[in-house]
């Protein structure tokens, strides 16, 4: 067995490779707090730390490299005792409570525990942490004492971070010191030099290898601050990080006036309410601006970046009420949009980006993912968000401007992407290095048959066709209104023609809805899944149809108590604890439960919102993880949470508006100036919702909802320009 490193001031232990909590520590568990800004985001642990335990994401990241993989804050050798820390509601600022533990100074003095409170507050700028500490001496005596901050930098590539292994990497420099700062620094593979710059605001401090230690000096009842400032450069950039207070005005400035601030939801629900702005606020936090416009990154860490997929469903999510991030990620998706075939990356004319990276490995292409193409539903999805933003806005001046890439993708939906001629779009990876499985559901164990045997390819999924008919339908209208009848015409056609062959080769009598997907052979892959739920909102599905699957997805088999569960419990490879085959997925759920929107049976949609309310109880910060565990509801149990969950996830974070939007029937169709209010529906839990600034074109409205013993009533609180509410009843 190999020898421990055997530095006693470390809480966390290395033997060989795997890491230890000492049982002295202070350090009670591996839970994070995830702080982000733009293309920077950081994990920490609940003292604000930074240390390798748990799975070891821990770090301060920028552009896919982890700058900082160990920032440790001890009182001479002891770390201090964690009181208390959260994230503030805004997502902004990161507050911890501390306090020293039972100290011996090398004077001699002993000082009891509790006699300093240390107030750490950190958040993120563009490219910078700031990190500032308060000291408070509560003791009757002077004390002198040292606080030490020891820091690494391995720069790591997010996709070694997650356990890729490279034969050889770049090469880390020497640190630079100069007073009161240390530069540590990588030039990388590809020849970029990456660096990060740890700053200390105390004058007195002291730079020694690999920390930087800071002497406090506080009379009794004083109080001491300073600030450690850690700046993430590449080739040789200068970036001036500016001063805390300026930083934090701007950054506070920039999220309360993003798109999701125009429109408040409130109801009669604090938990309700604390769910709405934990999700407003990891939502506002993950929408980016860039140079093409709004896009919502994926999730923090592992996705912190564009997917083309998540993006087009985290936009769907927010559609009704901030328009502006479909329009940012149409316009992202247009400009990326594959224009020639390379098998590498899956790419093929017309069809719409999976994923993009900006790391070391992605351009070195040691991983395929720099600019990857790899998802059979990110193209239809793409033109499926373009007829939904029209319908929402009646922009038709946009939709003009990426006509051509609509088309485009609508080519590559007819020709690349049905394959085989047979009407059905189908996926298969170019190249070893892509994705085995293509759809929503991408691990490699998610398509299978009924005897739990993988399928062989190319896959056609049931919920990939669903959202062609939903593209197909949508899209003519467009196509109409730019003076394209013979499109729109044939576009119909072929929405038809579709439905009746997808209703014919799909259906399952022995299972009562639609099957997983068809194999290569067009065998039927006999399996019931949550995918069949996508079927619901398109309009592809029969209403028999749907009666019979929303009779299975409620049943306890799909229904966990939690949410609808990806895979039944029945089927072969039902593993409450997998990633695609049990669990539960928030965001899988808004879309199944989107599917009520016009249904006067809201039964589906209200359970769907009442379990993601009672989860959103039961986590950490009320924000709904990527996934849980799909065990069953248990009496006076939490939710089981699946381990390596992003948290926050964009399209989770966007879940709860879908949803609501679902159980209120809440449609708006701009160019006809109206919201259609489609058979409303409250849950017992939300006796009233209110909606202020609902923009339709240039009037806005705000109305409120009350959930009666068989009814909701609406009431127009105030109505500016015109715009008429059609309650259908």
């Amino acid at each position: 067995m190999p020898s421990p490193k055997t530095n006693q001031n470390r809480d966390v232990i290395e033997v060989g490779h795997q890491f230890y909590i000492r049982a002295s520590s202070s350090l009670a568990d591996d839970r994070t707090r995830v702080l982000l800004h733009g293309d920077t985001f950081a994990v920490f642990d609940r003292s604000g730390d930074i240390n390798p335990v748990g799975f070891g994401q821990q770090g301060i990241f920028n552009k896919e490299t982890r700058h900082l993989s160990q920032m440790e804050m001890h009182l001479y050798d002891l770390r201090p005792l964690l009181l208390s820390s959260t994230i503030r509601e805004d997502n902004i600022l990161f507050a911890v409570d501390l306090t020293n533990p039972d100290l011996k100074l090398p004077s001699g003095e002993s000082v009891p525990r509790g006699t300093v409170h240390i107030y750490r507050t950190k958040f993120l700028s563009d490219g910078v942490c700031y990190d500032r500490i308060t000291l408070h001496n509560y003791g009757d005596k002077l004390l002198e004492m040292e606080l030490q901050f020891k820091f690494e930098a391995d720069f790591a590539d997010i996709f070694e971070v997650r356990g890729e292994k490279r034969p050889r990497r770049g090469t880390l420099l020497p640190e630079e010191e100069e007073r009161g700062a240390v530069t540590l620094a990588y030039e990388g593979l590809d020849h970029v030099r990456r660096s990060t710059r740890v700053e200390c605001s105390m004058a007195s401090c002291i730079i020694r290898e690999g920390s930087i230690v800071v002497p406090a000096r506080l009379e009794p009842k004083e109080e001491s601050t300073f600030t450690l400032t850690v700046t993430c450069l590449r080739d040789g950039e200068n970036m001036q990080s500016g001063k805390y207070e300026e930083a934090l005005q701007r950054v506070v400035q920039e999220r309360s006036a993003g798109p999701l601030a125009e429109v408040d939801v409130h109801t009669s629900n604090e938990q309700f309410n604390h769910w709405l702005r934990r999700s407003r606020a990891d939502l506002a936090m993950m929408v980016t601006p860039t140079p093409l416009g709004l896009y919502p990154y994926a999730g923090v860490p592992w996705f912190s970046t564009i997917f083309g997929r998540d993006g087009i469903f985290t936009a769907l999510e927010l559609l009704w009420l901030a328009p502006s991030i479909a329009k940012g990620v149409l316009t992202y998706l247009a400009a990326t949009q594959a224009t020639e075939m390379d098998a590498e990356r899956d790419a093929e004319p017309g069809k719409i980006l999976h994923e993009l990276r900006k790391g070391e490995m992605a351009e070195l292409r040691e991983v395929p993912f720099g600019r990857y193409y790899g998802s059979v539903d990110a193209t239809p999805l793409f033109v499926l968000l373009a007829a939904a933003y029209f319908q929402r806005t009646g922009d038709l001046e946009f939709l003009s401007s990426i006509w051509s890439n609509i088309t485009a993708a609508l080519d590559w939906i007819d020709h690349y992407g049905d394959r085989d001629g047979d009407g059905f779009v189908e996926y298969y990876r170019q190249s070893e290095h892509g994705l085995s499985q293509q759809g929503w559901k991408d691990s490699s164990d998610s398509v299978f048959y009924s005897d739990g045997k993988l399928a062989t390819g190319p896959i056609a999924l049931c919920e990939v066709q669903s959202y062609i008919y939903a593209a197909k339908q949508g899209i003519a209208e467009v196509a109409f209104d730019l003076g394209d009848t013979e499109k729109a015409g044939r576009l119909r056609v072929e929405a038809s023609q579709l439905r009746e062959k997808f209703s014919a080769k799909f259906w399952s009598d022995e299972l009562s809805m639609f099957v997983l997907a068809l194999d290569g052979e067009k065998r039927q892959c006999r399996v019931r899944a949550s995918n069949a739920g996508h079927c619901l909102f398109s309009g592809i599905a029969s209403k028999a149809q749907n009666r019979s699957m929303t009779d299975a997805l409620l049943s306890p088999a799909f229904f966990s108590g939690w949410g609808i569960r990806t895979l039944v419990t029945g089927e072969k490879r039902y593993n409450p604890m997998s990633y695609h085959n049990g669990s539960v997925w928030p965001h899988d759920n808004a879309l199944i439960a989107f599917g009520t929107l016009k249904s006067p049976d809201k039964t589906l949609a209200l359970r769907v919102l009442s379990a993601m309310l009672d989860l959103s109880s039961e986590v950490m910060l009320d924000r709904l993880p990527e996934l849980i565990c799909g065990f069953a509801r248990r009496p006076g149990k939490g939710p089981t949470l699946y381990p390596v969950a992003c948290s926050p996830q964009a399209w989770a974070a966007g879940s709860v508006f879908l949803v609501l939007q679902a159980c209120l029937g809440l449609e708006v169709r701009a160019l006809e100036s109206r919201v259609y209010l489609h058979y409303a529906a409250l849950p017992e839990s939300l006796s009233q919702v209110k909606i202020r600034n609902l923009r339709v074109g240039n009037a806005s409205v705000d109305f409120s909802f009350v959930r009666y013993s068989d009814t909701v009533g609406v009431n127009i609180l105030r109505r500016s320009g015109e715009v008429e509410i059609v309650a259908l009843r």
